[in-house]
């Protein structure tokens, strides 16, 4: 079996077989959700990269654009002659969107050749197979991956002797050759011409608004007009070995980065073509390299390209950045910075097994508060085993940076098991009960407002955590879309660590809320200038 391997040429195209990806819906339409138009389907155009530049017909269905029904529709109809379907997705809606889009397609088209990858099926192969929707599952990066399965299926080979699967086998699951990553050199960049971009750019620049766990932040300058913005990535996988993520057990702690030439040349050459102001990137650890962030950022104020972007850092990096870099990030456009904080006990820290020290958290908030970066941090308690003084650090690392760094946001969320991480079994031991099966895994969209299984997290550790976050969120404008009295006094709050009446004046904003939302003309267009988040539960 021939394996296709990228080049940057581009041969003479010829026509061959159809192939179909559907990329799932990321929030529950009945629950009123939507996902923001800046998430682009970046992990099926990387996929369709090579096959695309090799001639295929590539038909790629982003469920988000349409009705539920509509776009089951539209990909049963796709497959009518096609070699292949294939769909991924995250823990989330998007599991069970794929599940219900998948039936679709299998009861239409029962001899078509179906595909699923992405995280969750990587690290829950067997739901997946066990369905028996599925002729494989694409374990980790798939973009070589895919292109052999498609050269044995045209060559009616089977799918046994493909790395990098996993195939069910007399009612089990069966691994086959592990497929280590895969440089940048053996890749091509995303076929940005699959994608007619005016269904994602015209309603931003329309201010169209949607109710979205994960809304796109406001840049500078954008608080009172519309603006347009794009999803992006160009890194895969993480050096880091924490043990509450599925990464390392994926990528054996590999990470692999596009050039930052050759990505900036990429994003300077969309930003001609579509002329966005905002780059989400979503990378997993983005800041690895200094070099290359460095030669991003002065390459930017170069060429003089002129948007706003914010990926996801590690505290550590910031710390060891030379003044110099942050500040080219910073003059570049970067306004916004995820920053996995984890933990604020230091044992804990220690039993992650991340590069770093404790303090970094709040020494990478100030480095970016001095700039007029917002640090957005999440912080974790809950984890297997945890006592309750290490969450009780934890609060209060957030309570430390929110007094200090006041445009950091803390954000602390209840942990949450994920098959293919280190640390469920331990869970499944202590009492966690995971879903039975795709669908309802696929409900999980908010799971980082809940407690795991009660006991994980003590009724006064959760209530502490739900009044900071409370505080917090109101603190930013993100409940009324401004800051008055309400807003001061939640900095106050948060200031002075006082919350003797929290729960009672939480309470009483809520009524207020309740009351004035009524007579508001659009309780929806509230604008927010960092991520929304539901009003959180006071009982915990």
């Amino acid at each position: 079996m021939s394996v296709v391997r990228a080049t940057n040429d581009q041969p003479t195209r010829r026509k061959r077989a159809k192939l179909v990806l559907y990329f799932p819906k990321q929030s529950d339409p009945a629950l009123g959700l939507e996902a923001g138009r800046d998430l682009l389907p970046l992990s099926l155009l990387t996929i369709a990269g090579l096959p695309d530049r090799d001639g295929y017909e590539v038909v790629l269905i982003d469920g988000n654009l349409y009705p539920e029904a509509e776009a089951l529709r539209r990909v049963v109809e796709a497959c009518e002659g096609a070699l292949l379907y294939g769909t991924t997705g995250i823990l989330g809606y998007q599991v069970a969107d794929a599940y219900r889009c998948t039936q679709a397609v299998a009861a239409a088209h029962p001899s078509l050749p179906r595909i699923i990858g992405g995280w969750f099926a990587s690290c829950a192969p067997e739901l997946q197979l066990e369905t028996g929707l599925y002729d494989a599952v694409a374990l980790g990066q798939g973009e070589l991956t895919f292109v052999d399965v498609i050269a044995a299926l045209e060559a009616g080979e089977p799918l046994d002797g493909v790395a990098g699967l996993a195939l069910w086998r007399d009612g089990q699951v069966v691994k086959t050759e592990k497929r280590h990553v895969a440089g940048w050199q053996q890749l091509v960049n995303c076929p940005w011409h699959l994608l007619d971009i005016d269904p994602y750019k015209v309603p931003q620049l329309n201010g169209v608004r949607q109710r979205s766990v994960e809304r796109v932040p406001i840049p500078p300058g954008y608080e009172e007009k519309p603006f347009f913005g794009i999803s992006y990535y160009g890194s895969y996988g993480c050096p880091e070995a924490c043990d509450f993520c599925c990464s390392p057990g994926l990528t054996d702690l590999r990470w692999k980065a596009m050039p930052g030439d050759r990505m900036l040349d990429d994003l300077c050459e969309l930003h001609e073509r579509w002329g966005f102001h905002t780059v989400r990137f979503y990378d997993a650890n983005w800041g690895v390299s200094e070099k290359r962030v460095k030669a991003f950022s002065e390459g930017l104020l170069e060429r003089g390209v002129e948007f706003f972007w914010y990926p996801l850092m590690q505290a550590h990096s910031i710390c060891n950045y030379a003044p110099s870099t942050l500040d080219a990030m910073k003059a570049s456009g970067l306004y916004v910075l995820n920053i996995g904080a984890e933990t604020g006990d230091p044992q804990r820290m220690r039993e992650i097994g991340k590069h770093k020290e404790l303090d970094e958290n709040l020494r990478a908030a100030l480095e970016m508060d001095k700039r007029g970066i917002t640090a957005w941090m999440t912080h974790i308690i809950g984890y297997p085993g945890e006592s309750s003084e290490s969450m009780m650090n934890t609060l209060r690392q957030c309570f430390e940076i929110a007094a200090t760094a006041p445009t950091a946001r803390p954000t602390v969320w209840p942990f949450r098991p994920i098959p293919g991480i280190e640390l469920y079994q331990k869970a499944l031991d202590l009492g966690y009960e995971p879903p039975p099966n795709l669908e309802e895994w696929g409900t999980m969209e908010d799971y980082h407002l809940n407690r795991s299984w009660n006991g994980n997290v003590p009724d006064d550790v959760m209530r502490l955590r739900n009044l900071f976050e409370h505080f917090s969120t109101l603190k930013f404008g993100l409940a009324r879309g401004r800051v008055g009295w309400w807003e001061k006094r939640a900095a106050r709050r948060l200031r002075d660590t006082d919350f003797r009446f929290g729960r009672l004046e939480a309470k009483a904003f809520d009524v207020y809320q309740r009351l004035t939302s009524r007579f508001a003309p659009d309780p929806e267009a509230r604008r927010v200038a960092v991520r929304p988040e539901p009003a959180t539960a006071l009982d915990g």
